[in-house]
Formats: structure tokens, sequence, C-alpha cells
């Protein structure tokens, strides 16, 4: 059997567990969250990251306060981060604030900001 790979980077994806969204709904706003973060990451770590293999990990909060404690704490460490904020053209009010995204970032780095939170 093969051994895990180690992986020195990754992407944290973190969505409110407060707003009801349809599971679809929610793997949107988790992809513009992933995608709008990588456009905030630096050359160096986009390439590390994809050559690892674009490792996620997607994580949830209980409200918009804490995803902007997050994005305010991964600024400080200079991880880019994006704030999503829907559209409203389908299922939730327009403006709401539903996700974040952090990285690509080094693993160790971002696991001091989101170890505490549970898996989606």
């Amino acid at each position: 059997m093969a051994e895990d790979p180690e992986f020195l980077w990754k992407q944290c994806l973190i969505i409110r567990d407060d707003i009801k969204m349809s599971c679809g709904k929610r793997c949107a706003q988790i992809a513009h969250a992933a995608v709008s973060a990588y456009e905030h990451a630096g050359k160096d770590a986009k390439k590390a990251w994809y050559n690892e293999g674009q490792k996620k990990v997607v994580l949830k909060v209980t409200n918009e306060r804490a995803l902007f404690e997050l994005k305010t704490i991964a600024e400080i460490n200079g991880i880019p981060s994006a704030i999503i904020q829907d559209a409203g053209l389908t299922e939730i009010p327009p403006g709401t604030v539903t996700a974040l995204g952090l990285g690509p970032a080094k693993v160790s780095e971002l696991d001091k900001i989101t170890s505490s939170l549970q898996l989606l």
C-alpha cells in the first residue's frame, strides 16, 4: 500500500453553518471562495500548491463574525484570503456573507488559524 503524500500547502475553505443553503448552493459558495483566495496568493505559493496536488479542506463556522475574525487573523499572518458575498439571485438575500477562502498557504500556518474548526 502506498504511503499517504505529505502536503506542505493547502487551502482552507470555510462556510457559515448558520445560513440555510442547499448542498449545491454551499458548493458554489465554496468554489467562489477557492478561486477568489487563489487570486490573492503569490506566484510561488500558487505554484507550490498546484504542483503538490491542490489540497483543499472544507470547514464550517457558526456565524458571520467568526468568518471576519478568521480573515483578520489570516491577513495579519500574510495568508491570502477572500470573503464571499452572495449576489442574492437564488436562495439567500443579496450581500449575505457566506464563505471565506484562505490560501493557498503553508499547512503549518493555516493550521495555527483553523485547527479548532470542524469539517463540513
